[in-house]
């Protein structure tokens, strides 16, 4: 017996939380849920982490892939979940590991409240 669960597929126009930093000031909500997520990836640690699960092969890992970052395991569990705290990861338990995948608009979240710069 299985206890997978089905995670929803987000909509790939679902809106992300904020504008781009360039185009108006953030409300204080807005400000809130940035920080939190830029805040939780400020550990190198935790940023290592989630390139990790980000850049591994079908965008999702499992922690016994990628626990090699210089730090105890009780540790690594502690930022993985940090990490997931902000939305930054989901987890899914498979027998005894544990697979971490980034949350699907996380990275283009990312991408557009940052906004694209053009150097001339």
């Amino acid at each position: 017996m299985s206890n997978a669960k089905v995670l929803p597929l987000l909509e790939p126009d679902t809106a992300p939380c904020c504008p781009p930093l360039n185009e108006r000031p953030l409300t204080e909500d807005e400000a809130v849920r940035t920080a939190a997520m830029f805040k939780a990836l400020s550990d190198p640690v935790r940023l290592r982490l989630f390139s990790a699960v980000a850049s591994h092969e079908g965008g999702e890992a499992c922690v016994c892939d990628i626990s090699d970052v210089g730090v105890s395991q009780p540790t690594v569990s502690h930022h993985l979940k940090k990490l997931k705290e902000a939305g930054l990861l989901t987890s899914e338990r498979r027998g005894t590991w544990v697979y971490y995948r980034v949350e699907p608009s996380v990275l283009a979240t990312m991408g557009h409240i940052l906004g694209k710069y053009v150097t001339a």
